[in-house]
């Protein structure tokens, strides 16, 4: 008897993708993330949503931003959106991969926006600023921030995103933060920039 080798399951776009049938299985209503708005977890759902078959753009996207992955992922277990993406630098990703609610459904290579040091238009002298910053790219800061502001006091926040908020309310002279999120908080970036290349997991509810 002649065994046939099932056919692997195609990617749903081009890239970088490991694939488990959970992810076509589930249909596609919301993806949840870490918010606010211009976060690089924003970006990398909305890659995914671009990429699923019964998403793209001919449905309009739903990406649903939450303050924590551990926020979104309640909003998983509890049905008010069928995938979760999560940046693998997160500290506490493990958290999801041994959720016993929770079955991964894919991992993806997704570059970042562009991240750098952003400030007020009007800038900072403080020769020993506060630097706000998500905890995952905490060094970079070291990198990018020029030595003439000394030693920065490092604030941390939720996201990138929440970082340029922080320099906006006045909570933070600088931030690590991305070009969207920049650009929609009215910042500028006074450093270089450069991007990261990361790994995203994609989970949905175990079936």
């Amino acid at each position: 008897m002649t065994i046939t080798a099932p056919a692997p399951l195609a990617p749903p776009a081009a890239g970088d993708w490991v694939i488990r049938d959970h992810l076509l299985r589930q249909p596609l209503t919301a993806v949840g993330t870490l918010g606010p708005e211009g976060t690089s977890s924003q970006d990398a759902a909305g890659f995914l949503w671009n990429s699923l078959p019964d998403g793209g753009p001919h449905r309009p996207r739903d990406v649903r931003l939450f303050d924590t992955y551990e926020k979104a992922g309640e909003a998983l277990r509890r049905g008010e959106v069928s995938h979760l993406v999560v940046a693998n630098a997160y500290s506490g990703v493990d958290r999801f991969y041994m959720d016993p609610e929770l079955s991964l459904a894919a991992a993806f290579h997704w570059e970042t926006p562009p991240y750098g040091i952003a400030s007020l238009p009007s800038g900072t002298q403080d020769v020993s600023p506060r630097v706000a910053s998500h905890p995952a790219p905490v060094p970079i800061v070291g990198q990018l921030l020029d030595a003439s502001f000394g030693t920065p006091k490092i604030s941390l926040v939720t996201s990138t995103s929440a970082a340029a908020r922080a320099v906006r309310e006045g909570e933070a002279d600088l931030a690590l933060t991305t070009l969207p999120a920049a650009r929609l908080y009215g910042l500028v970036f006074i450093s270089s920039t450069r991007t990261i290349q990361m790994v995203w997991s994609v989970f949905v509810r175990e079936q």
